[in-house]
């Protein structure tokens, strides 16, 4: 076998035992949650050496935030979502898709997210990467707003990054609130959430 060969085989190798580390520490995170899960739990799951697991990661900690940005990669997907508006009715109805898409997403991850939250509260490092995440949708969302304003069709005195923050706190908010209150139907949430919006930041 030739060493690009061998180089190839291994890194294969260490991608599956990387990806069942990861699929069996989602799996002991939802089944325990995140206080109490621990790293040899993972470990026994993912029926791996423990030389072998803290080569891909230090703690849980660090495993949990791989499987927190896998997850936040979805919603940040409906951040994603191309936003040219040409008029308010066009602004509006693809800001209420996007508040609808993101909202369903916390119902779909609920469970996750009920970890994330608790992880959140009980790791310095894990709340860090959250910041980061919400730093990340904010300069999203800013750049919406600002094409908005540059098109004329929002008001121009408003300060974008301000709004951006203020958009994205609602959302987040009422997010945790459908994680912790088990709540399904989302249609008034969506639809208050995006007239307050809009009326504020549209003409």
């Amino acid at each position: 076998m030739s060493k690009e060969m061998l180089l190839s085989t291994r890194q294969k190798q260490a991608q599956q035992t990387r990806q069942r580390l990861l699929d069996a520490g989602l799996a002991v995170f939802l089944e325990n949650g995140f206080q109490k899960t621990t790293i040899s739990q993972i470990i026994k799951k993912a029926k791996t050496g423990y030389g072998t697991a803290y080569v891909y990661f230090q703690n849980k900690d660090d495993l949990f935030i791989e499987l927190m940005e896998d997850v936040m990669n979805r919603f940040y997907e409906v951040a994603e979502l191309p936003f040219e508006p040409t008029s308010n009715e066009d602004a509006y109805d693809m800001i209420e898709y996007q508040v609808r898409q993101f909202l369903t997403l916390a119902i779909q991850e609920r469970k996750m997210m009920k970890v994330v939250k608790e992880a959140i509260g009980l790791s310095e490092d894990v709340n860090q990467k959250w910041m980061e995440i919400r730093e990340k949708f904010i300069k999203r969302i800013t750049v919406d707003v600002r094409y908005s304003q540059e098109n004329g069709l929002a008001k121009s005195s408003l300060d974008a990054p301000v709004v951006a923050r203020a958009w994205f706190y609602a959302n987040e908010m009422f997010m945790w609130e459908i994680v912790e209150k088990d709540i399904s139907n989302i249609d008034d949430i969506v639809t208050n959430l995006t007239k307050m919006y809009t009326s504020g930041l549209y003409e």
